[in-house]
């Protein structure tokens, strides 16, 4: 069984956020037989803290820390075993585990979130000016490659046109073999 969570999570102080987890498995869900624990750790090594268990159904954890702010949110039959943790807060940081039992799989399936709290929204990114620099630097590029390509043409067709003269050269300046001036019509 793989099970399938986002490695981190980022929510905004006193909304909710919502802890996706899905598995797979060559078996339907049985809710009978199905389970699930999801569990809180505050650090790698703390103990766990378990926040919601589904054995046939949804069963209530006493929970003092999380109160009735963990809701489960997802859906047995599309594989998808979501939690959402509502009013989160600053002190909600931590590693959240999502544990699968979907017999008659043999293993367990695990999944684990790291939660991290911010206190305001990130600017929105402008992209405009990284679009404009890549253009420019593009349209650069693409000059300077037509340029360099211009030059090499010019260059072979000098160098085309310097053999061609050097062989004209050549045949006007042959010989009979006595050291007169080749002459192609025979005798007169």
């Amino acid at each position: 069984m793989e099970v399938t969570a986002p490695s981190t999570i980022h929510a905004l102080n006193s909304s909710s956020a919502r802890l996706a987890c899905t598995f797979n498995s060559c078996y339907r869900v049985t809710e009978k037989q199905f389970s699930l624990n999801w569990t809180y750790q505050e650090c790698h090594n703390c103990s766990e803290t378990t926040l919601l268990q589904f054995r046939s159904k949804v069963l209530p954890v006493e929970q003092t820390r999380f109160g009735s702010r963990v809701k489960f949110t997802g859906n047995l039959g599309k594989y998808d075993v979501s939690i959402t943790l509502e009013d989160v807060q600053l002190d909600d940081e931590g590693f959240y585990n999502c544990f699968v039992l979907n017999p008659p799989d043999r293993h367990r399936g695990h999944a684990q979130i790291q939660l991290r709290v911010i206190t305001e929204e990130p600017p929105e990114r402008d992209s405009t000016v990284a679009v404009v620099v890549g253009a420019s630097v593009g349209g650069f590029l693409a000059v300077l490659i037509l340029a360099l390509v211009a030059v090499k043409c010019l260059r072979r067709r000098k160098q085309q046109k310097l053999n061609t003269d050097d062989q004209k050269t050549e045949e006007e300046g042959k010989t009979d073999g006595e050291g007169n001036p080749g002459d192609n019509e025979g005798p007169k």
